[in-house]
């Protein structure tokens, strides 16, 4: 199978799902997405609180490796059992998502492209650049609604992890896009591009 690895990467709440949703109803059936937030590593050893108090905004927190094992199985036409990891209890749950092979692979995730193993299995990379102040209360709205925490809290993590994690390590990997969008999937001439060039893809053109 002729595979095209398409990462999608920028700060939290940057529109990377907007975009990824997009081209998911797009493409339909030609499309599958693998998201990072998914290969958050395992603690089953931790307590709640112990979990709770990570670093989950560090390229440290991901299980990157097994990440771009499952990849390289989708691009050589292998099913995949994608874990899936439980925000309400910061762990990975028992329950895996099957993924299936198909032309187009979309890799997405705040860090996907600071680490360089990842990063090379990419055949275009997509940096969704967005204001901060934007990007933080889309977080706040999401985390809140749909991931049951307090306000408190995600404000707290914002300021101690996501801020400076962000400045670290997610804004200096922009470098190594092939393509940076303002705004993400709301960018209509990005989305233009994008959708061309994947259209090529599979028409056997790119």
């Amino acid at each position: 199978m002729d595979t095209m690895i398409l990462g999608i990467a920028g700060g939290t709440g940057s529109g990377k799902t907007t975009l990824t949703r997009k081209l998911c109803e797009t493409f339909g059936a030609d499309v599958s997405v693998v998201y990072h937030d998914n290969y958050y590593k395992k603690h089953t050893d931790m307590t709640y609180q112990e979990r709770a108090a990570l670093n989950y905004d560090h390229p440290d927190a991901f299980d990157t490796a097994l990440m771009v094992a499952d990849l390289n199985r989708l691009a050589a036409g292998e099913a995949i059992r994608c874990p899936v990891y439980d925000y309400t209890i910061h762990n990975r749950s028992e329950e895996t998502v099957e993924v299936r092979p198909t032309r187009v692979v979309i890799v997405e995730g705040i860090l996907i492209f600071a680490d360089k193993a990842l990063r090379d299995l990419m055949d275009v990379k997509i940096f969704v650049d967005t204001d901060a102040d934007v990007r933080i209360l889309r977080r706040i709205l999401r985390d809140v609604k749909e991931r049951g925490r307090s306000l408190d809290s995600v404000i707290s993590q914002y300021l101690t992890t996501v801020k400076p994690m962000h400045e670290q390590f997610v804004q200096p990997s922009r470098q190594y896009a092939d393509l940076v969008v303002l705004e993400g999937g709301h960018n209509l001439v990005a989305l233009d591009m994008i959708v061309g060039r994947v259209r090529a893809h599979l028409r056997g053109n790119a």
